[in-house]
C-alpha cells in the first residue's frame, strides 16, 4: 500500500513512521494506532464536512482495533476551519482535557492546527487525509497565521499518516485542484534553489531535491483525470504531495518544497484576502497563481544576460540598509505585515562590500546557471493550460485581482521572506522592477492574457 519512493522518504524522516496509501485503507486506521501508539486512548478531530467523508470509518476502524475513545471533537462546517493560533489554542485546550491522542481527519487546516496543538502537548498524533489538497501532511511544522502573519510554525510531523485514495478522489474537485496547485510551485522552487545553491546561499540537497522533484511530473500529469476523480491520477498527486511534505520533515526547512511563487499566496494570506468569501479563496489556488507568475518571470529571466552586469554602475546606486528598508516599508501598508518584511529583509541586507561579491558570483555562475534554470523551468503557456484543465486559478481576473495588484505581489514577495530565491538576485542587479514591468506591458504575458469571469464557485 505504501509505494517505494514514500518507504524511501520515510527512511530518512525521523518523525513520521508510517504512510498507509491506497484505495480502501481508510479500515487501517486502527491498526496503525495499535502499532504507533499502543495502549493509548484516541479522540478524532474534524469538521462536519470531513466527518462525513470519514469520520464515522475511522471510528469504526479504531473500534474494531480495541483502540478506547474519547467522544470525537467536530467542529461546525461553515464557516471554514481557519489554521490560526487562537484555533491551535482551542484545540489545544480540548485536548488537554483528555490523556488521548488525536486523529485527524481532514485536509490541511485541520491537519496543521491538530499537529501545532498535539505539539504544545507533547503527543503524537494520527493524520487521516480527506482531500489531494495540500503537502503539509507529512510535513514537520505547521502553517499558522500568528497575530496577521502568515507563520512556520515548528511542530513535530504526525507519528502515522492515512491516505484513503478512494475518500480523496471522492473530494469535491477545487481541493483536488488547490492540491495540484500546491505541487506545481515545486517547479519554480526548484529553479530558485538552483539560483540560492550556484550563489553560494543555500546548498541543494540532490537527495531530498529527488523526493520533490522525482515524482513531480507524473502528479501533475493528467489534470483531467484529476478534474474528474479518477483514481489513479488521484492517487499520483496524493503521492507527489506526501512526499513534499517528507521531504521538508526530512531537510529541516521547507527549501524543498517553496519558493517564491509560494510568498504570492503568503502576502494575500497577511492581507487576509479571500478568508471571508463563502468558499474561502485556498492555498493552493494562490500558489497555483504564484506558480504561473514565476514561470512568466523566468521566460524573461532566460533572455537576459546577467554575465554581463555592469558592477561598479550597480554599486554606485547600491542602496544603504535604510534607503532598503525605506524601500519596503513602502510596499506594505499593513502594519503588522510591514514589520515582519522589515525584519525578514533587513536580514539578508548586504553590505556594498558583500553585494560586490554577489554580483561578482552572478556574472561567474550566469551562463551554466542559465542553462539549468531552462532545463527545469516551464512555459508559462503550459502551466496555464494544466491549472485550467485541472479547474484551478489561471488569471487574477478570476479572484478579483487586477493586474496592477498582481504587477505588486512580485515585489513583496522579494521582500516577506528571508528564503533567497530569483526575485532577490533580481534586485540586486537593479532590473527586478524592469523585469516585471515587461510581464504587464504590451507584449508581455500578462498583457497578453485577457480577464476571464470571476470563479463562480467561490462567489
Amino acid at each position: 500500500m505504501t509505494s517505494d519512493r514514500i518507504r524511501t522518504a520515510l527512511a530518512g524522516a525521523d518523525q513520521t513512521k508510517a504512510v498507509v496509501m491506497g484505495v480502501g485503507v481508510l479500515g487501517e486506521t486502527g491498526r496503525t494506532f495499535t502499532e504507533f501508539l499502543p495502549g493509548t486512548r484516541a479522540v478524532i478531530v474534524a469538521d462536519e464536512n470531513t466527518w462525513a467523508a470519514a469520520g464515522p470509518g475511522v471510528a469504526e476502524s479504531l473500534r474494531e482495533a480495541g483502540v478506547d475513545q474519547d467522544a470525537p471533537i467536530i467542529f461546525p462546517g461553515s464557516p471554514v476551519f481557519f489554521a490560526d493560533d487562537a484555533m491551535v489554542l482551542r484545540v489545544r485546550d480540548m485536548l488537554a482535557a483528555t490523556d488521548a491522542h488525536a486523529v485527524s481527519v481532514g485536509s490541511g487546516s485541520m491537519n496543521d492546527v491538530v499537529k501545532n496543538a498535539s505539539d504544545l502537548l507533547g503527543r503524537l498524533y494520527v493524520s487521516v487525509c480527506t482531500a489531494a489538497s495540500v503537502d503539509g501532511y507529512t510535513a514537520e511544522g505547521a502553517a499558522i497565521t500568528v497575530k496577521g502573519i502568515k507563520s512556520t510554525v515548528t511542530c513535530r510531523a504526525p507519528i502515522a499518516v492515512i491516505a484513503p485514495i478512494d475518500v480523496m478522489a471522492a473530494a469535491p474537485s477545487r481541493l483536488t485542484a488547490t492540491g495540484l496547485g500546491d505541487l506545481f510551485e515545486k517547479v519554480p522552487a526548484g529553479a530558485d534553489w538552483m539560483v540560492a545553491d550556484a550563489l553560494g546561499v543555500e546548498p541543494v540537497d540532490w537527495d531530498v531535491w529527488d523526493l520533490v522533484q522525482g515524482p513531480l511530473q507524473a502528479a501533475i500529469a493528467d489534470p483531467d483525470g484529476l478534474r474528474r476523480g479518477d483514481v489513479q491520477a488521484v492517487e499520483a498527486l496524493s503521492e507527489g504531495l506526501q512526499m513534499s511534505g517528507l521531504a521538508i520533515q526530512v531537510h529541516g526547512t521547507s527549501r524543498p518544497a517553496s519558493g517564491a511563487g509560494h510568498y504570492f499566496s503568503h502576502q494575500w494570506e497577511m492581507e487576509g484576502y479571500g478568508r471571508e468569501w463563502p468558499i474561502p479563496l485556498s492555498h493552493g489556488f494562490k500558489v497555483g497563481l504564484g506558480t504561473l507568475a514565476m514561470c512568466a518571470l523566468y521566460e524573461l529571466i532566460l533572455g537576459v544576460d546577467m554575465a554581463t552586469v555592469d558592477i561598479e554602475e550597480r554599486l554606485a546606486s547600491w542602496p544603504t540598509f535604510e534607503k532598503d528598508q525605506a524601500r519596503v516599508a513602502a510596499l506594505q501598508p499593513i502594519e503588522v505585515v510591514r514589520a515582519s518584511s522589515l525584519a525578514q529583509s533587513g536580514a539578508k541586507y548586504l553590505t556594498p562590500d558583500a553585494a560586490r561579491e554577489r554580483l561578482e558570483r552572478i556574472r561567474t555562475v550566469w551562463p551554466e546557471l542559465r542553462a539549468r534554470i531552462a532545463g527545469q523551468v516551464m512555459p508559462a503557456a503550459d502551466v496555464e493550460d494544466i491549472l485550467r484543465r485541472v479547474g484551478a486559478i489561471h488569471h487574477p481576473s478570476q479572484i478579483g485581482v487586477t493586474l496592477d495588484q498582481l504587477r505588486t505581489k512580485y515585489v513583496q514577495a522579494q521582500v516577506i521572506r528571508t528564503r533567497y530565491t530569483v526575485l532577490d538576485t533580481l534586485q540586486e542587479v537593479g532590473i527586478l522592477t524592469t523585469l516585471v514591468d515587461r510581464l504587464f506591458a504590451p507584449g508581455g504575458y500578462w498583457y497578453e492574457r485577457a480577464a476571464e469571469p470571476r470563479w463562480t464557485d467561490l462567489v
